[in-house]
This record gives C-alpha cells, structure tokens and sequence, in this order.
C-alpha cells in the first residue's frame, strides 16, 4: 500500500528527531541550553556582586564637611577587579567593599572616567566564596530583552530588581553630563544604593554598570539608565582612562575673567581632591569654600587647573587630555600648571 505524502513528511520528521536525540545522547551534539529562571540567574550572579561604602569631603558655603556614600558594583576578574560608577568612588578618600558573606575588603580606585560615570577599583583581597561574573557583547542586547539588576538599594544588601530593556542611547544624547556614556534604558526599579552595580541578560553575563534614574518624585519612575558594558570595556580596560581624583568644575569666560585668569585659558576650578591619588601626590589644593559668581557656585580657595601636559584646561580638550594619559604607563612623569594665591606655578608628578 503507497503512502500518501503527509505520512511521509511525518516519517522524515521522526526521523529527523531520532537522528538528532540519537546524536546528543552519544555526545556528538550537545544538548540545547536549558532557559534560566531569574531566581537561577540571582543565584548564580550574587556572590559576584558588592556593597561600595566610601567616605569623602565635600565644600559648602560653611566650608568643608565629611560625608558617606553606598553604592554596589561587580567582581570582574579572580585578582580583584570591580567595576562600579564614578560618582560613587572617584573623589572619595576611604573605599571599602562588603561581598555576599559580609567580608567586608579595602579598596582603591585605579581607572575612572567621570564623562561615563565609569570607575575600576582594585581590591585587597578576594574573599572566598566570591565569584568573577563573565562581560557580555552588549551590541548584542536588544530592546525589549529581560533583564535583571542587582545591587544595595538604600543600603539594602543585594536586592534583586526585574524588567526589560526599553532603549538604546548612543553617546551624548540622553544625558548631556556624560558625553561618552552609550546608555541602556530599563524599567527595572533603580534607587539610591543602586549606582555602580552590574545589571545582567538572562545568560547572568553583565550587560551593563547602573549609573542613575531619572525622576520628579524623587523614587523610581521606571526611567533608568545603565552605561553599557562595551563602553566600560573600552573606557576602563582597554583604553584605562586615567584616574585624578579630582573633583571640580571648568570655568567659563566671564568667570575666568572674573577670577583674573591669565587669557585665553579658562581653567578647572578644583573642588575636592581624593587623599592618596595622583592629584593628592601631586600636592594639588583643594577648595576651601562655595561663593556664588554671576548666580552660580563656584569652589574657590583652592588650586585654578590651566594646563595638563602643556594641554590647556577645555571641554574641548578633554579628549586630548584623556587620550595623552591613556597612552602613558605607570612611572611616567606629567606636569601640570595651576594658578595659586594669584601665582602660576608648574607641578610635575608620576603616573601610579
């Protein structure tokens, strides 16, 4: 008896399958990956993540006061490498970082780039127990891919937040403060506490390093925003952007003027300098107050910046600045000009 054409293409499909079944049993084929739920992805990818408390100085109009900062980040690799955002660490005089088990480690920035919100810190020791969470390909995220985020919101140690990635920000267009940052956006919750930690794909590869939310009323409004994983790379492993530890403000024209600043340099108003780095080493001066200038604040009392390696102080030479220190290796000396109590003096340091 003939068999009609449907049976056949059943037949061939069974066939198919035994032949494939057959494959993977004998170890030819490996067997399609399993989908992790997000409680698996969690458990896999939390004893890689950390509590960041730093301690630092900040300039009012009464002077200078002491004050604390939480944020989270991300065991990167078996030597002791966590990435984390800028504004948690890169002024700060005293860093430590809590894992899982509560070990609690010193830590020290070795790599920041404030225009990204990205920092690296370096760490004393890796506890045990503690685990190194693999960097993805975040060119090959997409829009609408689940996500998750772990971190310590307000402090709360590891808390786990869901949601989906919503957009893709190219650089310099969202957030107009961090001209390098290529930012993701997400709907997964992100709170005070939050900045610095990783948010994963489902795979519990990082895709990207929180940096900040966006809101009216003060709490999460489904507005976040996390700096991709590619721009940490290239910003913090490859390139290795250069870490002052300074914290300050460019000038204008009319404030240049206004402060008597030799033409046509505007200059980097210092506000606070991070005790043990190259700025501190270097013997720079940090601001002693905030005085209002044509009605915005400005750090005086402390070092004017004007040049860096012969480059003057500029938005526009930014770039060029970063890219001279990005090509340089530890040892090498670097000079800076600044204007202090009404004297331009030149200072010369080494690269950490």
């Amino acid at each position: 008896m003939r068999m009609s054409r449907r049976s056949r293409e059943v037949n061939r499909c069974r066939m198919a399958v035994g032949i494939v079944v057959s494959l993977v049993w004998l170890g030819v084929l490996p067997p399609a990956p399993e989908a992790q739920s997000v409680g698996d992805v969690f458990r896999k990818v939390a004893p890689s993540v950390v509590v960041i408390r730093a301690r630092g100085r900040d300039v009012g109009s009464g002077g200078v006061t002491r004050f604390g900062e939480t944020g989270s980040g991300v065991l990167i690799s078996a030597d002791g490498s966590v990435m984390t955002a800028a504004h948690v660490v890169h002024a700060m005089d005293d860093i430590t970082v809590e894992f899982l088990n509560g070990e609690t480690v010193g830590a020290k920035v070795v790599s920041s780039e404030p225009a990204a919100d990205l920092s690296l810190l370096k760490i004393d020791r890796v506890p045990p127990g503690a685990t190194v969470s693999p960097l993805a390909d975040s060119d090959k995220i997409r829009v609408g891919d689940q996500v998750i985020i772990v971190g310590a919101p307000y402090g709360l140690s590891h808390s786990l937040s869901v949601g989906w990635l919503s957009a893709r920000w190219a650089p310099n267009t969202v957030y107009k403060a961090m001209p390098l940052a290529e930012f993701f956006q997400t709907d997964a919750v992100i709170n005070t506490g939050n900045s610095g930690g990783p948010m994963f794909g489902m795979s519990g590869e990082v895709i990207g390093i929180v940096s900040h939310n966006i809101s009216k009323s003060g709490g999460s409004e489904g507005l976040g925003f996390v700096v991709t994983i590619n721009t940490a790379k290239a910003l913090l492993l490859e390139k290795k952007s250069f870490w002052s530890g300074l914290e300050g403000q460019l000038l204008t024209d009319e404030q240049a003027d206004l402060l008597n600043l030799p033409p046509p340099t505007r200059g980097f108003s210092i506000k606070t300098v991070a005790k043990g780095s190259p700025g501190d080493v270097i013997g720079l001066r940090p601001a002693t107050m905030m005085a209002i200038i044509g009605g915005e604040q400005i750090p005086l009392g402390g070092d004017i910046l004007l040049s860096v390696n012969g480059i003057q102080m500029s938005a526009a030479n930014a770039a060029k600045i970063r890219d001279a220190f990005a090509g340089q290796g530890s040892g090498a000396t670097f000079k800076v000009t600044v204007l202090r109590a009404g004297k331009v003096l030149e200072l010369t340091g080494k690269l950490p």
